[in-house]
């Protein structure tokens, strides 16, 4: 299927203020951008990197006053989102280099805090895909998913004892519930269509079966329409901007995802 995405930030800067922006989306095995827009408003220098975690990163200093951003990409997804039930788990010793960061606790993800609750809720499922579907599961029917109610991100922990969150705090919990496993388990941003409210989204994904899997605790049902943005251990690592100095509030986000006929999208 084929998506268009939009979003727009909008400050007000008091002084000379850096920052980290992670706007871009990139090609790869579940997406492919085909046409992208990125103005900055007032024009300034902007370079751009590739961080540890392959995302796309843009550097940029905003001057006083008014200062926006506005992105557009048009993208195919898959028109279907895959599932492999009895997908194998991978045994430490076998796993590719790059998903082993994704075992060990992040800042958000205390993962060494949870073996026993994970033990319980995927007792009796064979290893592998079958207990990240159960977790994920779990964490749908046990923790509220709440929009638009916390601008701060909380850990796994916290969201265990809390019952609710937003959806970056459920992918938490279950990221953190995977990794107590040793199951390979990163958080994804970025852009779901037809999602209510809409916003920017989080979700994550685990490493079963020989490759990354798409799990979401927020949604009833798994369905196409994700755009990724960026990938990380957690909310620390793909924030969509890191600014510096005295902080600044978006005055305005504005973010829409629209259904485009193929026809458009093609040149």
């Amino acid at each position: 299927m084929w998506l268009q995405t939009r979003c727009e930030l909008s400050f007000d800067i008091p002084v000379p203020t850096p920052f980290v922006l992670m706007l871009r989306p990139r090609s790869g095995a579940q997406q492919w951008v085909s046409r992208e827009e990125y103005r900055i408003t007032p024009s300034v220098p902007a370079f751009e990197f590739t961080d540890g975690y392959g995302n796309l990163c843009q550097r940029l200093i905003a001057p006083p006053g008014a200062f926006s951003i506005r992105t557009l990409s048009e993208v195919m997804t898959a028109d279907v989102i895959d599932r492999a039930p009895g997908a194998p788990f991978i045994e430490i010793q076998n796993l590719p280099d790059s998903t082993l960061a994704y075992l060990l606790p992040s800042r958000f993800c205390e993962s060494d805090r949870f073996g026993p609750m994970a033990a319980e809720i995927t007792q009796g499922c064979l290893l592998g895909y079958d207990q990240v579907a159960r977790i994920e599961a779990w964490v749908r029917e046990h923790i509220r998913y709440e929009p638009a109610t916390s601008a701060v991100p909380a850990s796994a922990l916290e969201i265990s004892q809390r019952g609710a969150g937003v959806c970056r705090d459920l992918a938490h919990l279950g990221i953190a519930l995977c990794r107590s496993l040793s199951i390979p388990a990163r958080m994804v941003v970025g852009y779901l269509h037809a999602l209510e409210p809409m916003d920017l989204h989080a979700w994550f994904e685990a490493f079963v079966g020989g490759r990354w899997y798409t799990f979401d605790p927020t949604q009833k049902t798994l369905r196409p329409g994700y755009v990724t943005i960026g990938y990380g251990r957690d909310a620390a690592d793909v924030a969509i901007y890191n600014q510096f100095g005295p902080p600044v509030i978006p005055r305005q986000q504005q973010i829409d995802v629209d259904l485009l006929a193929s026809s458009r999208a093609l040149p």
